[in-house]
């Protein structure tokens, strides 16, 4: 049988064609490690979860709650709280005080959400069914409480930032919404974040660029401060840790998501589509989805991770 060059040319485009769709198709098939099984998954890819200037003026503090509605600060107006469906529609969820204006958002055991409430120094607390809001905790010596992290126990901790003067605090608020300084004297302290095995604080220096491990024994003491990391350019902001231990950290200005493994290595660099990441936090339907606050954009950017978040486990476990 004779062939022409053009069958040979069609043929080798053909055999090109399908070892590059067998390559994308390998790549995009991610092992669950819980479930064993096979999805068509792109981790670290991202993409817009919500529309653009959905939350215009200072999107931050994602958090999602036992029900998977992911929620955030600032929808529409400051002030303000938004909630976000699966489908990534977002509409208001409530509107804080007169004068109060929140910023890291997380849940407790009995499902209340608290609120970093940075310009009264306060601790909200807002019941989901009757959406009360409460002040859980307040200290006229608290700069501005930034980001809030929670311990299993339900301690929680805030980072205390004073932007003015590039310096900050830590504080440990108990389940009495008693407020005790931990440490003072800081660089400008910003996202905060417990270890799966709560054995571990994280706290990182935005203008700064460290990032601080603290031990962390069972009542909320802090000891043995030793620098986890350092960064040469850009700032940081909000961070969280998925159930292996790894800190998943926000570059503001840069753009992109840092995974760092519990030693300070960097493990993944994830490039976002907007610049000003401000938050992140995860959730979906095996709590392996990460929920990105974009401050340019005024949206939520999310991709995959191979491990569920922390935050999200301890939700489900209730």
């Amino acid at each position: 049988m004779k062939y022409s060059l053009n069958y040979f040319y069609q043929s080798g485009l053909m055999v090109l064609l399908l070892f590059v769709m067998g390559c994308k198709e390998k790549n995009s098939k991610v092992v669950s490690k819980e479930s064993g099984t096979k999805a068509n998954t792109i981790l670290y890819q991202s993409k817009d979860f919500t529309e653009p200037l959905g939350f215009p003026s200072g999107i931050e503090g994602p958090a999602v709650d036992r029900e998977g509605i992911l929620y955030a600060v600032n929808f529409e107006r400051k002030g303000t709280i938004g909630q976000v469906d699966s489908m990534g529609k977002a509409s208001l969820f409530i509107s804080l005080p007169e004068g109060s204006v929140g910023n890291g958002i997380r849940f407790n055991s009995k499902g209340e959400m608290l609120v970093a409430d940075y310009t009264k120094h306060n601790i909200l607390r807002i019941d989901m069914k009757t959406k009360e809001i409460s002040v859980y905790a307040h200290h006229e010596a608290m700069n501005q409480p930034n980001d809030i992290a929670i311990m299993n126990n339900d301690i929680l901790f805030a980072s205390d930032p004073d932007w003015k003067n590039s310096k900050g605090q830590i504080w440990r608020i108990d389940v009495n919404g008693e407020a005790t300084l931990l440490e003072e004297g800081m660089g400008t302290t910003n996202g905060i974040e417990v270890s799966p095995d709560n054995s571990t604080l994280y706290v990182n220096e935005s203008v700064q660029r460290n990032v601080w491990a603290y031990d962390l024994s069972p009542s909320g003491e802090v000891s043995n401060k030793r620098l986890l990391l350092t960064f040469d350019d850009f700032g940081m902001d909000g961070m969280r840790t998925d159930i292996a231990g790894n800190l998943y950290i926000t570059r503001h200005g840069k753009g992109t998501v840092v995974k760092v493994s519990p030693e300070g290595k960097i493990l993944e660099e994830i490039r976002l589509k907007g610049k000003t990441p401000s938050n992140i936090a995860f959730g979906g339907q095996n709590g392996t989805k990460a929920f990105v606050t974009l401050q340019d954009n005024g949206n939520i950017e999310t991709f995959q991770i191979e491990s569920p978040g922390r935050a999200y486990r301890m939700q489900t476990k209730h």
